[in-house]
């Protein structure tokens, strides 16, 4: 689960928001964070002789994520969480530069290779527009016809090259990849677990 927030508008052209949606990891690098986990960062790399790790950041808002003094669940699957201290960040070449106050060295930074940085969507705050919604909210929703026929579940949500997508999980068959605008996605029902899909023709029968 990523935790930047995701919208849509109501004339239908994709849009991307303050808090616009990074692209989420590919499958390979990461597992799904459990729920009430969200995903801000995974690390890359080590980079240089004194502890600083290239981290893939996983939300619009690295400033405060990856603030001096913010503590990051650490993640690898298959071990036990850790915690981790920021203890400063800087952005170089399209990455974050993060210091841990857990690594001071190369030697101990490349030990944190691979890691998913974690944070309690409890400690996200709420979008402040009606229409967005944080990915985690949508990911694992039902999505179905106006008529109630199940297409599939949201897997995640996916940056395309012209706005939001959910990616909707397909038994038996690809992903289906539906643009996140008002007029092909209506209504988005927390409570019930579900978003409702009024796809254009053809949309669903798209193999990705």
């Amino acid at each position: 689960m990523s935790s930047t927030p995701t919208g849509r508008t109501p004339s239908g052209r994709p849009r991307r928001t303050s808090a616009g949606l990074r692209k989420p990891a590919p499958a390979a690098a990461t597992s799904p964070a459990p729920a009430g986990d969200v995903l801000v960062g995974i690390v890359a790399k080590a980079h240089g002789l004194r502890g600083e790790l290239a981290v893939e950041v996983r939300t619009d808002s690295p400033e405060v994520r990856f603030a001096a003094g913010s503590v990051l669940r650490a993640r690898r699957p298959g071990t036990p969480d850790r915690t981790l201290t920021v203890e400063g960040s800087r952005p170089h070449s399209g990455r974050l530069l993060v210091r841990f106050r857990e690594a001071p060295d190369r030697t101990t930074a490349e030990e944190l290779r691979g890691l998913q940085l974690l944070l309690p969507a409890a400690e996200l705050p709420a979008p402040e527009d009606p229409d967005e919604f944080h990915a985690h909210q949508l990911e694992g929703l039902r999505a179905e016809l106006a008529d109630g026929t199940v297409i599939g579940t949201v897997r995640e949500v996916v940056l395309g090259p012209g706005g939001d997508l959910l990616a909707v999980a397909r038994e038996g068959r690809p992903d289906a990849l539906v643009p996140f605008v008002t007029e092909i996605v209506p209504i988005i029902d927390l409570p019930g677990g579900r978003v409702v899909v009024a796809p254009p023709e053809g949309l669903l029968d798209l193999d990705v």
